[in-house]
């Protein structure tokens, strides 16, 4: 309620405005406060703040997954985060077409679920892929078929793992995939009506670009939701082990595969002899039964070995390193 003058406040005022020192329009131009439009069944749970401290979070997921799914699909992977928003559980189901792929994660020790939404050309590519094919995706979508389901399902468990490490300077979490879902009617985890954060990124997979939606819920991380603020996260984030994080790295290192040979030594021959060899025949190599061989990683000549046999196998032991100048 606006404030009521007293009678000798209004003769003053008047007085003044007859004497010229008040301005009729310069009480008129003063501004008056704005008000916002606030919508009560689209309550604003998620602060600007706490929209940018996810992006950041993403952001470090995006670079994990730049670098791991590489060793499992052999195929150059860029991921960046597009957009952040907050909308109803509702409005993002519903923008979802058949069939699609959503990965329900548990987010262990937080109560509630997150949903990995991967698009569907995505999930086609890696598919190809992974089953020897260039990684395209198909023009017309169909459903999947269960070993298709279950290729996908170790996917989505390395997007699951994935997120542990970024999520270290908010809270230690230890998600893991509970089942993927096809149809958005088996993926209702919440209420229509309930708040969600939603960071879309951006996923490259040789050609096939598309996107992946992560689906966070409110009344899942409402417990750790003040942390999300960006002083907190760099603070946690200097605070880290470079230790822990140089063993995380190394880890991910050995997974990689790279082609070893043992070269045992070189011959030319005519090509009527090669099309005439059979099992038994001796080729001359040009090298002495007891002379140290050349190990190659890839392309590159790292060691020196020489023949045996390990057990019922042939091997090699190596007697060498070769090092690269300036290497120590």
């Amino acid at each position: 309620m606006g404030e009521v003058l007293s009678q000798e406040e209004i003769d003053s005022l008047l007085s003044a405005l007859s004497s010229g020192e008040v301005d009729m329009q310069d009480i008129q131009s003063k501004e008056e406060k704005s008000v916002k439009n606030y919508d009560f069944k689209r309550p604003t749970k998620f602060s600007k703040e706490q929209l940018r401290t996810l992006e950041l979070i993403f952001e470090h997921y995006g670079r994990l997954l730049s670098t791991n799914l590489p060793a499992y699909l052999r195929k150059n992977v860029t991921v960046t985060v597009v957009t952040s928003e907050t909308i109803t559980f509702n409005e993002f189901t519903n923008s979802l077409s058949n069939p699609v792929i959503l990965g329900i994660a548990n987010f262990q020790p937080l109560k509630g679920n997150i949903i990995i939404d991967m698009g569907s050309e995505v999930g086609y590519a890696i598919l190809d892929r992974m089953l020897g094919g260039q990684g395209r995706t198909i023009e017309k979508m169909r459903d999947f078929s269960e070993i298709e389901l279950n290729i996908l399902n170790r996917i989505m468990a390395v997007y699951t793992e994935l997120l542990r490490e970024p999520w270290k300077n908010v809270l230690d979490i230890t998600p893991y995939i509970e089942r993927i879902e096809t149809n958005t009617q088996f993926a209702q985890i919440i209420a229509p009506n309930e708040m969600i954060a939603l960071v879309t990124l951006s996923i490259k997979i040789g050609e096939v670009e598309g996107f992946l939606n992560m689906c966070l819920p409110f009344i899942t991380i409402q417990d750790i939701v003040d942390n999300l603020n960006t002083k907190f996260w760099f603070t946690n984030k200097n605070n880290s082990n470079d230790e822990d994080q140089s063993v995380y790295i190394e880890s991910m290192l050995r997974k990689v595969d790279v082609p070893v040979k043992a070269v045992l030594g070189k011959s030319s021959i005519p090509v009527k002899d090669f099309l005439g060899l059979q099992v038994g025949d001796v080729i001359k190599l040009g090298t002495r039964v007891d002379s140290e061989m050349d190990v190659y990683v890839d392309k590159i000549k790292k060691f020196s070995a020489v023949p045996g046999k390990e057990r019922d196998k042939y091997a090699v032991r190596v007697t060498s390193i070769y090092r690269e100048e300036g290497e120590e």
